[in-house]
């Protein structure tokens, strides 16, 4: 069973908010790139891409102090000199995203919900001036209607302002609505606003598996939002909500597939928003 079938059954989602960074393109290569370039200058050694990918998540100037002090906990960072380390890093990270990649199945999933006339919104950490130029270059970006950075409000994430921010602009409710992230951070905006979450298996989450966080769903790949997108063998994780289970371990489901061809959801015209299943060739 799909995920769209598991958390909005008979039906889809109206809106589905995304995070970027982990969850619809993998951008550690050049963000460490540009932690690098900012350590160098400041004299300092780099601190490589393992560690960077520990670090991103919670917007550029956590990740420029964690930079500083090579470490998760960035307590005893010199403001000043974190200031001018931003600098450096802003000026090199605007510079080049040309190892940045997005993950396999975005496209699919971001057309297939665009031809559904699903909304879709975007909401990140990164800093606004960074995101438009990078979904265009990743040719992404005419798929949503609303893009929130890091900075288009006083809040970020975790703080829930920007998803609800999104649901008022879109009047629709949480219950009618999906946020789609890969860490920590995304969980709990999304729980705070009382919507549902899928969190990939593949994303950035310091280090730690996201289904410690107990999101709705956890997938390895986001054509498994779609029924019948991936064939027999592709896996999505359930959180174990049986109170017997101590330990929040998870449970894997199988996604069976069925018929001659690839299956997708196509949406009726009834006001339920009813689906079926038809063959597509481009899931």
């Amino acid at each position: 069973m799909s995920g769209f079938e598991q958390l909005f059954p008979g039906k889809l989602p109206r809106l589905v908010m995304f995070d970027l960074d982990g969850t619809l393109i993998d951008s550690v290569p050049d963000l460490a790139a540009a932690v690098d370039h900012m350590l160098l200058k400041l004299g300092r050694p780099p601190a490589g891409l393992a560690s960077v990918r520990n670090w991103v998540g919670n917007g550029v100037h956590m990740l420029v102090r964690r930079a500083l002090a090579n470490n998760i906990d960035p307590e005893g960072v010199d403001e000043v000199e974190a200031e001018q380390a931003l600098e450096l890093f802003n000026a090199a990270y605007e510079d080049g995203h040309e190892l940045t990649v997005v993950y396999p199945g975005v496209r699919d999933t971001l057309k297939w919900l665009h031809k559904q006339g699903v909304e879709m919104a975007l909401i990140t950490n990164k800093p606004e001036r960074f995101v438009a130029p990078l979904l265009d270059q990743m040719k992404i970006g005419r798929y949503f209607r609303w893009i929130i950075g890091g900075d288009t409000l006083p809040q970020k994430k975790p703080d829930p302002a920007a998803l609800f921010f999104v649901m008022k602009m879109a009047n629709i409710p949480a219950s009618q609505s999906l946020f789609v992230g890969d860490s920590r951070t995304d969980v709990q905006a999304a729980k705070a606003a009382g919507v549902q979450c899928v969190a990939l298996s593949y994303g950035y989450n310091h280090g730690r598996p996201i289904a410690e966080e107990s999101p709705a769903l956890v997938i390895d790949d986001l054509r498994l939002l779609i029924p019948g997108c991936l064939g027999a063998g592709a896996e999505i994780t359930l959180p174990d909500t049986d109170p017997s289970h101590r330990g929040g371990h998870s449970q894997t489901l199988d996604e069976s597939h069925q018929g001659p061809g690839p299956l997708a959801l196509a949406r009726l015209t009834d006001p339920g928003r009813a689906l079926r299943h038809v063959c597509i060739p481009d899931c």
